[in-house]
């Protein structure tokens, strides 16, 4: 099958897209009944595409079918997407963004992949700073000031006292039942 003409291509991808959001290369050479990997880019170039930042970049979509959170984010089920495209280009946004920066865990946890290697890189090209605090690192901007505001922050953070909330008048009912406590009978 020879591949499509840019017109039946978009056609094709606009298609391939409603019906899954998502698609790797091979699901997208099938569409445009192509091999070529640079014949599959020119074309999805001409929609515009994200790669994904999870995955090592395997997957792609339309530039226009995420809805980011505000944090720049967007998963579908165990894909995610950033608004700044690059797993490398996320982590400088989020911790350049954070007011207290964030430990390589946090990270993790917040993208939903391993971090450590764009961190590094990070550190090493001074994109971002590396504060060691309570026995782990805290990544900060790189910009001074900024990353002194940041590292005063998580310290007032660290010396608060911890805020214990109050359980819901559900929870505290529950509980009672739980422990086997009945409430007193209504006078007669």
């Amino acid at each position: 099958m020879p591949m499509l003409n840019p017109d039946a291509s978009r056609t094709a991808l606009e298609r391939l897209f409603a019906q899954r959001p998502v698609a790797d290369l091979p699901q997208l050479g099938r569409a445009l009944g192509t091999r070529s990997r640079m014949s599959v880019f020119r074309r999805l170039s001409a929609l515009g595409y994200l790669s994904s930042y999870t995955h090592t970049g395997r997957y792609y979509t339309l530039a226009s079918v995420p809805e980011f959170t505000a944090d720049g984010l967007w998963r579908w089920e165990q894909v995610g997407f950033s608004r700044d495209g690059t797993l490398k280009a996320t982590v400088q946004r989020v911790v350049g963004a954070s007011s207290a920066g964030h430990t390589q865990r946090e990270l993790q946890l917040r993208l939903g992949v391993r971090v450590h290697n764009p961190l590094l890189e990070l550190v090493e090209s001074k994109k971002l700073g590396r504060e060691p605090l309570d026995g782990e690192y805290l990544y900060v901007a790189a910009k001074r000031a900024r990353a002194a505001a940041q590292l005063e922050r998580r310290r007032d953070l660290l010396a608060a006292p911890p805020v214990v909330a109050r359980p819901s008048l559900e929870v505290e009912v529950l509980l009672e039942v739980i422990h086997g406590v009945r409430p007193p009978e209504p006078d007669a």
